[in-house]
């Protein structure tokens, strides 16, 4: 795969499209607590891996009727953060259920004025993921979407992640479809509750123990005559671990 440029991002926070009033993402981490468990024998340090988490810090600027109503709630409640490197079909994302903490402004002395906040994960850590949508996807209908060929199946589960901007209609479900043929009879994998409004986000897992077939796509269903919406899916690719 081809390097890339940081051009053309998104940053989604709770079902909201902040993206055009982020001036710059200071930093997306992804980490683990490390336990020192060395004992006298040994001449090096030896470490086990602990609690898994991460954060996303963002500069914003000011924007009375977009980000600011976001930012400034301080809401006190989990959202959902999902930052998008890119807006086409399989490009990576970050995604995380978390706290917002902060949301500091800077007038400098050319007047400038941005505001500084930072999300810091809470229950999950950070995921990165592919998007199963191109950035933010419109259906207009019920929609079986473009699907996905990730190279292979797997046996160890996954997670995925919903953010919806726009709504009308009655509700809509948006679940994640898999198969292990392009051409085959795809069946759900991972199914996100129904919505019936927007701004809304959500994320679901399936247990370490479950297959996921090599095709993917995101299929929405209900009654409703607009749908503003991102997936993005993580697959597990390890045993033993609960997500």
């Amino acid at each position: 795969m081809a390097k890339q440029s940081g051009l053309g991002q998104r940053l989604l926070v709770g079902g909201y499209d902040i993206s055009g009033d982020i001036q710059t993402l200071s930093s997306v981490q992804g980490m683990t607590a490390l336990g020192d468990v060395t004992d006298i024998t040994q001449s090096a340090h030896s470490r086990l891996g602990l609690l898994r988490d991460g954060s996303i810090a963002a500069s914003a600027f000011f924007d009375a009727a977009n980000a600011h109503p976001v930012l400034s709630a301080l809401p006190t409640a989990d959202t959902g953060v999902s930052y998008l490197l890119g807006t086409s079909l399989a490009a990576p994302a970050a995604c995380m259920v978390a706290k917002q903490v902060g949301y500091d402004p800077n007038r400098a002395a050319s007047g400038e004025l941005t505001l500084k906040t930072e999300f810091k994960a809470n229950g999950y850590g950070i995921g990165w993921g592919e998007q199963l949508t191109a950035g933010l996807r419109t259906d207009t209908t019920a929609t079986a979407g473009a699907f996905y060929d990730d190279g292979a199946g797997s046996a160890f589960g996954g997670q995925a992640w919903l953010q919806v901007t726009a709504f009308a209609g009655t509700s809509v479900t948006v679940t994640v479809e898999h198969c292990t043929t392009s051409g085959g009879t795809y069946a759900g994998v991972l199914a996100f509750s129904a919505v019936s409004a927007a701004p809304a986000w959500q994320r679901i897992a399936v247990s370490n123990t479950t297959t996921i077939d090599r095709y993917l796509k995101v299929v929405t269903t209900g009654t409703f005559t607009n749908a503003v919406f991102s997936v993005v899916f993580q697959r597990f690719t390890v045993a033993g671990v609960t997500f």
